[in-house]
């Protein structure tokens, strides 16, 4: 009998490669109920479906896939205590992410009002890296090759320098954890306040990783310029902190054909596994044949999302792939 599946339709690549081995439903995010899952046994996700009681209580769901690095979108209590197996894609779109904070570092590098060593110098900055895993290690690496100074920091994995001294000492901060509540490595507005006094006054503070790593609100009562990938509240973001960003992205970093594809070869891979298909390979006649890489391309985003905040989840929906 062909395993029920339901897949959030803006996941590309998977569109006809599962019809022949399992009942496949395509829903949008908005789509995805307790009545529409009925009868499922595993969902593919993004972050813009919740998996929690509301969503899977009495279901017949045993995997959840989400085609994302992060998993705070899912209780994964609630997963463990009805054994429901939850997998994520490690490091699918960590190059896109890499590859976003390398233009905010050049664009820094290019703006007199902000760069300590004047325009267009690169070498002799100091970077600093909070969250050495598969993002955070391209980024180190980053800085590291454009003759940056790079400071590490990452308590769980005894890795680095202390944050304090970090934040001391860095003119670039960019933080790659995922949003965590449990002590004692709560990620969950670890930049706030407090930490931001400490910083040099020029710093420039990144967040591509999850809303909520930062405080927003201690962002409006600082002169600190910062860059937004990530918000709280998404879709519906703090008008006056997008305002006062220096640049700002409707949570696109990771997006980038490349890390699409892996995400989902590696849940078509994870299907494979547990409900025992041939090998899969995602339809590559759905890639698409031109991206969004022309020149200037965040601070384009940037001046769009100005424009019309509330057109958050529009943008992000018609965003071409890097």
């Amino acid at each position: 009998m062909k395993p029920t599946i339901v897949i959030e339709n803006h996941i590309p690549f998977l569109q006809d490669v599962l019809t022949s081995y399992a009942n496949v439903r395509f829903l949008s995010p908005e789509s995805i109920t307790p009545k529409t899952i009925s009868g499922a046994d595993a969902l593919v996700i993004r972050t813009r479906t919740l998996c929690d009681a509301t969503l899977l209580s009495g279901s017949t769901v045993r995997y959840i896939l989400t085609a994302t690095i992060g998993c705070d979108h899912i209780d994964l209590d609630y997963c463990n205590k009805h054994n429901i197996q939850v997998f994520t894609c490690p490091g699918c779109n960590a190059q896109a992410v890499c590859d976003y904070v390398e233009e905010v570092i050049h664009c820094y590098s290019k703006n007199p009002l902000l760069n300590p060593l004047g325009t267009n110098t690169i070498k002799g900055l100091t970077l600093g890296v909070v969250g050495i895993g598969h993002v955070g290690s391209l980024v180190c690496k980053l800085g590291e090759r454009l003759g940056m100074r790079v400071l590490k920091n990452d308590p769980p994995k005894q890795i680095g320098v202390a944050l304090e001294q970090l934040v001391q000492e860095s003119d670039i901060i960019t933080f790659h954890t995922p949003l965590t509540h449990s002590i004692p490595y709560a990620t969950y507005h670890l930049c706030d306040a407090t930490l931001l006094s400490k910083c040099r006054p020029h710093a420039l503070i990144v967040n591509a990783a999850r809303g909520g790593i930062i405080d927003e609100q201690a962002l409006l009562n600082t002169q600190h310029p910062y860059v937004l990938d990530c918000w709280e509240g998404e879709p519906h973001i703090h008008t006056e902190v997008l305002e006062r960003a220096w640049m700002a992205s409707y949570h696109i970093a990771g997006y980038s054909i490349e890390g699409k594809m892996n995400a989902s070869q590696m849940c078509l891979d994870t299907l494979s596994n547990v409900f025992g298909f041939p090998f899969l390979s995602i339809d590559k006649k759905d890639v698409p044949l031109h991206g969004d890489n022309e020149s200037g391309w965040l601070t384009r985003i940037t001046n769009q999302l100005k424009a019309e905040p509330s057109a958050f989840e529009k943008l992000r929906k018609q965003y071409k792939l890097r």
